[in-house]
């Protein structure tokens, strides 16, 4: 925007104090007051000028001048406190018809259902509820354009982190199954007031046409929360809670029928009376494990991506095992073909 267009507004520090604005620690407020900071975040963003950029808890609205000086057409700041409320309402008036504010909370708020398309999410989160936010702005990631974000930077690296490392987890796959994350830049604890504990970082998320995988959100929010709830269990035994839940309805098996013959040689696999394993030839495969496996490419070609498969465990001939190990040691003997569906977990 034409900085002789830009409003004359007071300085935030002299906002704040005409309004009695101090940051309230039940409401995770740490405000940002160097304009040039902000403005830095609303470049970051793109393109405002078509749509609607969405902003959650704009206080005393630093971010909020910034995005409306970056030339958005139309901003909506959705703020719950009603003394930031009166100072979005004031900058409201010095850019006619460019600004709404929203007086709600924004975990109530259906952030998909505002404005015109293309929207775009633009905010420095409240750090006590800004992972639980984003979950729930992910669930319908193909409505937004971008999300251009601030947390604490240890959340940031666990959205961008890549498999095998310290930081990956529940958050790095659902975030990296929907979204593009491209963290942008660190913003010290000193040029917030009050300033937090800890480093934060900017990033952007770019929702992807189609999710990497084909998969159902609550079913992955599921087996992520298990698989990497207790990092010190065995995969196995992490995701032993999660049962049938999660199987289609119209493929879960009726366990009070007989079962049906046919699948992979029409032969499960069941818990032996000696506490063995007894191949059975009754019908369809029902036991399977879990695998994660991940796809890197080459070096420099970009993030690893994680793959969930389900196995079943494979047929043989009849035959009993004293353990599921030397089950899988004789299926190894007489069918190298399949030698790989028992990786390593």
């Amino acid at each position: 925007m034409d900085e002789a267009a830009t409003p004359r507004l007071p300085p935030l520090r002299q906002v704040i104090a005409a309004h009695g604005l101090t940051a309230r620690k039940s409401l995770g407020q740490h405000f940002l007051f160097d304009l040039n900071l902000t403005g830095r975040i609303a470049r970051v963003a793109g393109d405002l000028g078509q749509g609607t950029t969405i902003e959650v808890g704009p206080g005393p609205g630093g971010l909020t001048r910034a995005l409306l000086d970056a030339g958005a057409r139309q901003v909506i700041a959705i703020e719950r406190d009603d003394r930031a409320i009166a100072i979005q309402q004031e900058i409201a008036a010095a850019y006619p018809g460019r600004l709404s504010v929203l007086a709600a909370d924004a975990m109530a708020v259906d952030l998909a259902s505002l404005g015109d398309a293309p929207r775009r999410i633009v905010s420095n989160l409240p750090y006590n509820i800004s992972t639980v936010l984003l979950i729930g702005w992910l669930r319908r990631a193909e409505a937004f354009e971008s999300l251009t974000l601030m947390f604490q930077k240890e959340v940031v690296d666990r959205l961008a982190a890549v498999p095998r490392s310290g930081d990956y987890g529940r958050l790095s796959v659902i975030t990296q199954w929907r979204c593009e994350v491209r963290p942008q830049f660190n913003v010290a604890r000193e040029a917030f007031t009050p300033p937090p504990k800890v480093l934060s970082t900017v990033v952007r998320l770019i929702p992807r046409p189609q999710p990497l995988a084909p998969a159902r959100m609550e079913t992955l929010e599921r087996v992520t929360a298990a698989a990497f709830g207790q990092r010190r269990k065995m995969l196995r035994s992490s995701l032993k809670s999660l049962g049938d839940a999660d199987a289609p309805a119209g493929r879960r098996r009726d366990r009070s029928q007989p079962a049906r013959r046919g699948g992979i040689g029409g032969r499960i696999l069941r818990p032996g009376p000696g506490g063995g394993w007894d191949l059975d030839q009754d019908g369809l495969p029902r036991r399977c494990r879990m695998k994660l496996a991940t796809s890197c490419p080459p070096a420099g070609g970009g993030a690893c991506e994680l793959m969930v498969r389900l196995i079943p465990e494979l047929p043989v001939r009849s035959t009993s095992c004293r353990s599921l190990g030397e089950f899988v040691s004789k299926f190894r003997a007489r069918s190298g073909k399949r030698r790989d569906a028992f990786g390593d977990d």
